[in-house]
């Protein structure tokens, strides 16, 4: 005993990056194999072929993190953070194989498609506790968060082209590209109908596209990194703090930590409000409920517009269901707010209520922290409430002897206006169709896309405070005055410039792609096409039917536009061209005539 305990403890304590290493293979043959059988597989020998070997794949990675995780734990003498998921992934394993020889209670769980979670959950893990190899590189972090969206977008790609991802016909080299580009940078825009054509294994593809494009994958593979590895090294805090815009070093974890868990938590939320707004006669199984709620709550929250819904939201069973619309709706205003305002939100409504527990319950003082709702989160939401009210009423008013004709209630008038006016915003959900609405009402759509919503949000646009201080610039240049002031507080000049800079670069990048536009689809109206071009570049995903009859080169063009708009073209041209030498001397200033 005591021989085998100093093997295990010279293999663990001086090897174990050789063990993770050898782990994470046989989890990536697994993770192929997997994918190979659910996604390639047509023939159904080679499927069942298949399905033999994930299944004894899946219990041979069972037994090998069972034992890595006991041998682990014994040789330190206790649980450390690096232990933690181990005991998931084995309580994991454990419960699915119990399942799959039992039945019983546990019997949901011994479909195959918990073993399949599995085996991605344990390939997930091990590519998490590489993830900060980071420290080999020497890229600019906003190359590298350029590039991993480059990478995202090419594995969804891949995926997307397997033949059981579609049910009907197959998709080609460039729809496969441009599915995959929608979905990771979170637009909605869409070459075909994916509540038809895909499959539950080609929705799922969507989803997770959607899921990781919406929070970046920089922020997944940090948080997972971190949990699979139980910490970060100096260099990646370094990394991670600038891509996450964090000054704090010891606030970088709790940072990314905070995004991630904000997400989960309003996603499992907007999941049973949608859940509980439909009805239960439209789906077969409680599975397909459940998948569809989850399906809309991501793609909600995340503003990427992709449905599930046969012709949409405006299909007839979901048209007039305002509280489905409801549900959704407050999936991506929240979503529109930022990680940061929401956040605050919770610190804000937290100190309050640690102050009346101090004062009313514990008797005690209560030490006050300065600025809890900090100057942006107001600033914030202020912009946001100002253009959801304004969007709201302005749609209602344009269009009530309209679209809104359908609508056999006031509230469902309301409804379905507060829907499409944030809708356009960047969500890109639509319960009405927009080849009937005004044209008024289309050009204040296009506007309120160019808008888009707030920033370090999952949302596109040039922003709502960018447009605010482009306005309140204009206002102080009218003024007479040489500052912005709001709250009490001066804006730095810097963030005047750099409004300024996104908006022009935001006009000429959707001026040149819809000039483009022009010259590969000459059969196609000029309206549509500027409106799939500024949809495409805000990443709000709607169209007036014109994306699947589109040419190969036009649909490369958008996903092109939609990358740049994702990433950002100034985060593009800092990423490129940016000088960091500094200057020791300041030449003397001139002013231009205007």
């Amino acid at each position: 005993m005591d021989s085998l305990f100093r093997f295990l403890k010279f293999i663990f304590r001086y090897h174990n990056k050789a063990v993770d290493q050898v782990l994470f293979y046989i989890s990536l043959i697994c993770a192929v194999t997997m994918v190979f059988h659910v996604g390639y597989t047509t023939d159904p020998e080679l499927a069942e072929i298949t399905k033999k070997t994930v299944v004894f794949m899946y219990y041979g990675l069972f037994l090998f993190e069972a034992f890595r995780t006991v041998s682990s734990i014994w040789v330190a003498r206790r649980i450390n953070v690096s232990h933690y998921s181990g005991v998931f992934i084995t309580g994991y394993f454990l419960i699915v194989t119990l399942a799959r020889h039992s039945g019983g209670l546990l019997e949901t769980f011994a479909k195959d498609e918990w073993l399949y979670m599995g085996i991605a959950i344990m390939f997930l893990s091990e590519l998490s506790r590489s993830s900060l190899f980071f420290d080999n590189f020497y890229f600019n972090p906003t190359i590298l968060f350029v590039v991993s969206f480059l990478g995202l977008i090419i594995l969804g790609a891949v995926l997307l082209m397997l033949p059981r991802t579609t049910i009907e016909a197959p998709l080609s080299f460039v729809d496969a590209f441009f599915m995959a580009t929608s979905a990771v940078c979170i637009t909605g825009l869409s070459v075909t109908d994916i509540s038809t054509n895909f499959s539950f294994f080609g929705q799922a593809v969507i989803m997770a596209l959607i899921q990781v494009g919406g929070l970046g994958i920089m922020t997944f593979t940090g948080f997972f990194g971190y949990f699979f590895s139980g910490g970060f090294s100096f260099k990646n805090q370094l990394m991670f703090g600038e891509i996450l815009g964090e000054n704090k070093l010891n606030s970088v974890i709790s940072t990314l930590m905070t995004i991630i868990l904000i997400t989960f938590l309003f996603e499992f939320i907007g999941g049973l409000l949608i859940f509980f707004s439909l009805d239960p006669k439209l789906f077969e199984s409680l599975g397909e409920r459940v998948f569809f709620a989850a399906f809309h709550a991501i793609s909600g929250f995340c503003n990427s517009g992709f449905t599930i819904i046969k012709d949409g939201v405006t299909n007839e069973n979901y048209r007039f269901n305002y509280h489905f619309q409801l549900a959704v709706s407050s999936m991506f205003i929240i979503g529109s707010l930022g990680f940061g305002t929401i956040f605050n939100f919770y610190t804000f409504i937290k100190t309050k209520g640690d102050a009346l527990i101090h004062k009313y319950i514990l008797q005690r003082n209560f030490r006050h922290k300065p600025q809890v709702f900090t100057f942006n989160s107001r600033f914030i939401v202020l912009c946001n409430l100002i253009v959801i009210v304004l969007a709201t009423v302005s749609f209602f008013v344009l269009e009530r002897n309209h679209s809104l004709m359908d609508d056999k209630s006031v509230f469902g008038e309301w409804v379905t206006s507060i829907f499409m006016a944030n809708s356009s915003r960047s969500a890109g959900f639509n319960s009405v169709d927009l080849n009937f609405i005004s044209i008024p009402t289309l050009i204040m759509l296009v506007t309120l896309m160019w808008v888009g919503v707030s920033p370090g949000s999952t949302g596109g646009g040039v922003k709502v405070t960018t447009v605010a201080i482009a306005l309140m610039n204009i206002v102080a240049l009218a003024r007479g005055k040489e500052s912005i002031e709001i709250f009490k507080r001066k804006i730095a000049s810097e963030s005047v410039n750099k409004s300024f800079a996104i908006i022009l670069l935001s006009v000429l990048t959707i001026t040149f792609s819809f000039i483009l536009l022009n010259f590969t689809d000459p059969n196609q109206q000029m309206i549509p096409l500027l409106f799939e071009t500024v949809s495409a570049y805000t990443t709000c995903g709607l169209s007036l039917g014109i994306t699947a009859n589109l040419t190969a080169t036009s649909k490369i063009i958008l996903m092109l536009t939609m990358f740049v708009g994702r990433v950002g073209m100034l985060t593009l041209l800092v990423a490129f061209i940016k000088n960091t030498q500094n200057k020791s001397y300041i030449y003397p200033t001139e002013k231009i005539l205007f």
